[in-house]
């Protein structure tokens, strides 16, 4: 049964993570976001605190609590800044529980294991220029050489770009048979032939580190190939799964940040003689505000139920990032508006919200494609099938293969 009570252990996190963002992202934000610099000791810090591998099992270097933690962990980041919990969303939600998932025990313990102890910092290579959500028309190849591959190409708009120490490629290894022919490998940055270079003049996210990853005859093992050729595009959407559902708990942290700065300021600005919040219309977007986080969060855990339960939650994740992120950008331009010509600068972080929240209705899925998948599970025109590998369920038994 779901219990819509949070654990001790997940009050604790939440308290946790909640001090940290107080402390360490919320007093510099402005000026990161101003300056458009990532600060690398963030992801130091989250590692320190064991929040790298928060649902990662405890035998491949994490902490081993369930999914809807690392809901938690997404949702109070967002409240400092978009960038660090894209950080950990790509990090621990697009790499490691893809290579939990789908990875050899070789490629857990060679990757996994330093990735969930915050050693290493993992990263995501789907996009590129000419193939965002026709993930069929990517032009990256990869041709076997041998007992390697050779890898040639370009992805963008790649998360912790210049941060990240390993990347989850995805190419062609067979052309001519659309998604079928895509193979996904584990690109160490260390290869030969590997180079990255951010992204500037972004609207939103401007503290994080978005950019390019350049692929010029990079010679990768046949071990680091993850599942088998052709598998692909199904190990890219189940990572999908993973990365949508941290994204829909991050918005769920931004309408957070959204509805305690307009309360706050509903309390303090006064015209007419009263409190703005006295004001119906004012009103009105408080309880928009506040409904959608309810109607946003319960969505997100009932996904995080269903990873817990080991059961395929594509619809439900789908669902849930739809509609938080719709959720979130409305919250936050409610918010600018709440605040009046205040909220068009920078004084107050309303404005930043705002940049920050159009870049989740676009990536991992923009809106459209996500309302066409749920008219498609509402006629019955879209089923999801069992996959090869599943993600364990929770709690975690032991899942190595010896």
């Amino acid at each position: 049964m779901m219990n819509f009570e949070l654990t001790e252990e997940q009050q604790s996190v939440k308290k946790l993570v909640r001090k940290f963002v107080d402390k360490e992202i919320i007093p510099n934000i402005q000026e990161w976001d101003r300056q458009g610099h990532f600060e690398p000791s963030i992801l130091k810090k989250l590692a320190e605190l064991q929040l790298m591998g928060v649902c990662i099992p405890e035998e491949y270097g994490g902490v081993g609590m369930d999914y809807n933690t690392l809901a938690i962990v997404c949702e109070e980041l967002e409240r400092g800044d978009t960038a660090y919990r894209t950080a950990v969303s790509v990090h621990t939600g697009l790499n490691s529980m893809t290579l939990l998932q789908w990875g050899s025990e070789e490629q857990k313990q060679k990757y996994l294991v330093p990735q969930a102890q915050g050693k290493q910092v993992g990263a995501f290579g789907l996009t590129e220029p000419n193939a965002g959500s026709d993930v069929a028309a990517m032009n990256s190849t990869a041709i076997r050489d041998g007992d390697s591959y050779i890898l040639n190409g370009s992805k963008t708009w790649i998360s912790l770009c210049d941060a990240a120490d390993n990347f989850l490629i995805f190419a062609k290894t067979e052309h001519d048979i659309g998604h079928k022919g895509i193979t996904a490998f584990i690109v160490e940055r260390s290869f030969p032939g590997v180079e990255s270079k951010a992204i500037k003049g972004k609207l939103g996210i401007r503290a994080g580190n978005t950019g390019e990853v350049f692929l010029s005859d990079v010679r990768v093992p046949v071990s680091n190939r993850l599942g088998e050729e052709g598998e692909g595009f199904k190990i890219a959407m189940s990572a999908l799964d993973n990365g949508r559902f941290t994204v829909a708990a991050g918005a769920v942290g931004l309408i957070q940040a959204s509805l305690e700065a307009s309360l706050k300021y509903c309390h303090e600005r006064k015209t007419f003689g009263k409190e703005i919040g006295k004001h119906q219309l004012v009103q009105q977007m408080i309880a928009n505000m506040s409904a959608n986080l309810e109607i946003s969060r319960l969505l997100v855990f009932k996904a995080g139920w269903l990873k817990n339960q080991g059961k395929r939650n594509t619809k439900e994740t789908s669902l849930a990032k739809w509609i938080s992120c719709n959720a979130a950008f409305e919250a936050a331009n409610d918010a600018v508006q709440i605040h009046g010509a205040y909220g068009y600068s920078d004084e107050y972080p309303v404005e930043r919200f705002l940049r920050n929240s159009k870049a989740p209705v676009i990536y991992e899925g923009t809106r459209e494609i996500h309302t066409i998948m749920q008219g498609e599970y509402a006629l019955g025109y879209r089923e999801d099938k069992p996959l090869r590998k599943q993600l364990p369920a929770w709690p975690f038994e032991e899942v190595s293969v010896h």
